[in-house]
């Protein structure tokens, strides 16, 4: 037998795939709001800038310099969903979908090193206040922070299922809560003439963006060493495979993360002998898909004699049959 019938082909594809329109229907709607988002960062980064620069403000620059980060964050975060939205290639079988982890890391890196240099910065105007004009930094820093409202409504939502996204997100929030700090900080200047408040606010907003970098950091390194992804619980899944009637047992159980939003899954399952296996697989599959999202499967299945028969599923999910006798 080199393959199912055709019979037992529709019957393998009774269950569709979630992941077969989702990946380009998601990149394309992050790709557009991300060049909103691009448009309104680029656009009020000149603005900021100029107006840290006339008023002295440490704050303000500091989230001009992140506002400038956000617009090569933005792009490359772009040229990322463009490249994972190109199909596979012999060379490259599971396509460009790497390139939107390999952006997020990238995203969580710049945000530390932008707040190391915040941090060095406030250290020295701490010990050395300078007078600030803020009649000129708290309207800006009220610009910037309805700006970045405006952009994060924008990505809100996308960032729970796009690390790519997610990366874009935080550099937003990171700049509305540099805002606010700006804002916080010109107010205590302009009332009391507490000139510290501006290095001070601004290590403050630094510790949250470390902060929210970190997550960045971990879960996208996560990914690149093909890690469990974090919201599925590996022995879960090895007891609902096991509990599976006709199943014997499973080993190499392997759950990982591709890109966002697409996980993958091999194991070899030993069947008890009289088992249909096309049946069996095409149970397994559906229960995958339904308790934990998996939709892209790889299952060997063997019998407790190891006999050199394996079925599989194929890398479009079907069920495929071949016998090495």
């Amino acid at each position: 037998m080199a393959a199912l019938s055709e019979q037992q082909a529709e019957r393998a594809h009774a269950h569709p795939h979630a992941h077969s329109h989702a990946p380009s229907t998601r990149a394309a709607r992050s790709k557009r709001k991300l060049l909103w988002v691009l448009a309104l960062t680029a656009a009020y980064t000149l603005a900021e800038a100029a107006g840290g620069w006339l008023s002295g403000s440490l704050a303000l620059l500091a989230d001009a310099g992140h506002m400038l980060a956000d617009v090569a964050a933005l792009a490359l975060a772009l040229a990322a969903v463009w490249f994972g939205s190109r199909p596979a290639t012999p060379h490259k079988t599971f396509g460009y979908y790497r390139l939107e982890i390999l952006a997020a890391l990238t995203n969580g890196v710049v945000l530390v090193v932008i707040a190391l240099f915040v941090f060095y910065e406030a250290y020295t105007r701490f010990h050395a206040p300078r007078e600030v004009e803020t009649g000129v930094m708290i309207p800006v820093a009220v610009g910037g922070l309805l700006v970045n409202l405006v952009c994060a409504w924008l990505l809100h939502g996308d960032h729970h299922d796009d690390l790519n996204v997610r990366g874009a997100w935080l550099h937003i929030l990171g700049d509305a809560l540099g805002s606010v700090g700006a804002i916080a900080a010109g107010v205590l200047m302009w009332a009391y003439g507490w000139y510290q408040a501006d290095p001070v606010f601004s290590a403050a907003i630094a510790l949250l963006i470390v902060w929210s970098s970190w997550h960045l950091i971990r879960e996208s390194t996560n990914v690149l060493l093909e890690g469990t992804p974090a919201h599925i619980n590996l022995a879960a899944v090895e007891e609902s495979i096991q509990e599976t009637e006709g199943v014997e047992r499973v080993h190499d159980l392997h759950v990982w993360t591709i890109t966002s939003g697409r996980e993958a899954l091999s194991a070899h399952v030993v069947h008890a002998h009289g088992v249909a296996p096309r049946e069996l697989l095409i149970e397994l599959r559906s229960k995958l898909h339904e308790r934990f999202g998996v939709d892209h499967l790889t299952i060997q299945m063997e019998t407790s004699d190891f006999e050199d028969e394996t079925y599989h599923f194929c890398h479009a999910g079907t069920a495929c049959f071949r016998s090495e006798k």
